[in-house]
């Protein structure tokens, strides 16, 4: 995936990952994608195979819809000089999940800023970000905590350990 970022428009990528196996055969959409990557929208349509056995949204595609976004967009916002890993995620089941989700991803110029102070002053840090994911009348039935590991690529040389 890392190879055909280099070659796409992270736009381009956001779209193509719709074909992508665990987001195409649970449904999952990237509805809307802003021009500098600071927002993007994705739904989950509810159909039998992404539906437990009681006639709601499978959690693990709730999670899956919100995993990779917030990795993806801070990667293009903070561009090569940078490490970022996924380093935890919380998700809490709100109420049930059925017909379409929608979880929305966005960064301000402020959060950005302050990720990229923080690299600079220390060696490495954690960003916590929020995600809801809400059904048709806007009702969250699924919150997603990710936590992601950030830290500058010269920080080992910036930051020697004694």
């Amino acid at each position: 995936m890392a190879k055909i970022i280099n070659f796409l428009s992270p736009r381009r990528v956001a779209k193509l990952i719709n074909y992508w196996p665990p987001f195409f055969f649970s449904g999952i959409k990237v509805k809307e994608v802003d021009h500098n990557l600071k927002k993007i929208i994705v739904q989950m349509k509810q159909w039998p195979w992404n539906t437990n056995y009681i006639g709601t949204h499978f959690g693990g595609s709730l999670y899956s819809m919100t995993d990779p976004f917030y990795m993806f967009m801070l990667l293009h916002q903070l561009k090569k000089d940078h490490i970022i890993w996924d380093q935890a995620a919380d998700i809490k089941f709100l109420k049930p999940g059925r017909g379409t989700v929608t979880a929305e991803f966005s960064l301000r110029d402020e959060d950005i800023a302050e990720i990229k102070n923080r690299a600079l002053k220390e060696f490495s840090h954690s960003v916590c970000f929020d995600v809801e994911v809400k059904n048709k009348q806007g009702e969250v039935v699924s919150l997603v905590k990710k936590t992601l590991y950030v830290r500058r690529k010269d920080a080992k040389e910036r930051f020697p350990r004694n």
